[in-house]
């Protein structure tokens, strides 16, 4: 168990309007920092005043890249109390991108322990109002001031909290996604499975084209054939082909596993609507839009929750889906899952960490 010394803020900020939070704008009085060094294993747990974080020039991160975040949400429930949604989930693929990323990882109980606690000195950051939430975003970076490429002996582990609305502009309203077919965002054998900062600096290019052209992301395809679906920029992505919800498999390592993926195959599972996790071509998709069988589709992650898909545009083709509405499966998934996220259902998956 970590001994967390904690020292609040002399100047606590005035608080945003949360009706116009947007999404990763305003952050909250504290954070939580500890350190790395070999000699001393993972040390000084502490929570602080938020602010800037003073490195050397040299420090690795800045060189080689070698750093790792995660994102996830503490929710208000209606009684007033704070929880989290399936927090152990995303500390496991944290430390598993440590593990492939060569960075030491931290007992799974201490990473809960130091976000309950510096959710906890901030609760009152956490948002009332329907569809907002306080965004967690833990991340380690490589401090060791050398230029070499090897592993970091040093690292910085910390947790920041932001007050967000939704994600998306449109908000659970259909969006607009570019299909990429020029560059990669990752290989098998790389780094997609994992949550690596370089991984989203790759994907810029092709977010920075969607946007040009009127797109909210990107939908990658995979580096090698150049036609299997990965994932959208910022989401894993579904799709319904005549009544069976289908998703890209995660078996070759270049898609991140997400919490909320996993947890729509759960559901999916336990309703009995057909699901399938199998690699699916970006021409299987159209031509079951072609022949109508195309239902709907829909992007899933922590920022977003559920994010319906109203049009893919692939090569000069605009595909509208499901007449660029939101279909039954994803309301359904979007209304049960945050239904359990704020306390509004009955977590009867297990899903759910209190936090008081």
């Amino acid at each position: 168990m970590l001994n967390i010394r904690v020292e609040k803020t002399t100047a606590p900020k005035v608080k945003p309007d949360y009706k116009k939070l947007g999404f990763g704008n305003y952050f909250t009085d504290h954070m939580f920092l500890m350190d790395y060094s070999v000699e001393a294993g993972w040390h000084d747990p502490r929570i602080v005043p938020y602010g800037p974080i003073a490195l050397d020039p040299s420090a690795m991160v800045f060189h080689y890249a070698q750093e790792l975040f995660e994102g996830m949400k503490a929710y208000r429930r209606a009684d007033g109390g704070v929880q989290l949604f399936r927090p152990w989930k995303n500390i496991e693929r944290m430390n598993n991108t440590c593990d492939r990323l060569c960075v030491p990882e931290i007992p799974a109980e201490d990473v809960l322990q130091a976000i309950k606690a510096v959710v906890q000195t901030d609760e009152d950051w956490v948002p009332y109002d329907e569809g907002t939430s306080l965004y967690i975003r833990p991340f380690i970076i490589a401090t060791d001031a050398h230029l070499g490429v090897h592993p970091s002996h040093t690292y910085l582990f910390a947790i920041i909290l932001s007050p967000v609305g939704s994600y998306y502009e449109a908000g659970i309203n259909p969006v607009k996604i570019y299909v990429e077919r020029e560059y990669v965002r990752c290989v098998k054998g790389g780094t997609g499975r994992v949550k690596a900062g370089g991984n989203y600096a790759a994907s810029l290019i092709g977010q920075k084209r969607a946007e040009e052209m009127g797109y909210a992301q990107v939908l990658w395809l995979d580096g090698i054939y150049r036609k299997y679906i990965d994932e959208v920029g910022a989401m894993n992505v579904f799709f319904v082909i005549d009544g069976t919800v289908v998703t890209p498999e995660l078996t070759d390592g270049n898609i991140l596993p997400g919490v909320t993926r996993a947890s729509c195959v759960e559901l999916l599972q336990k309703w009995g609507i057909p699901v399938e996790e199998r690699k699916l071509s970006i021409d299987e998709v159209i031509a079951a839009n072609e022949n109508g069988t195309l239902d709907e589709a829909f992007g899933t992650g922590t920022a977003a929750v559920i994010s319906p898909i109203g049009e893919l545009f692939d090569e000069g083709k605009h595909m509208i889906i499901n007449n660029n509405e939101i279909g039954p499966i994803a309301q359904r998934l979007y209304d049960a899952i945050t239904g359990m996220q704020w306390g509004k259902k009955p977590d009867d998956m297990g899903w759910i960490e209190k936090i008081d």
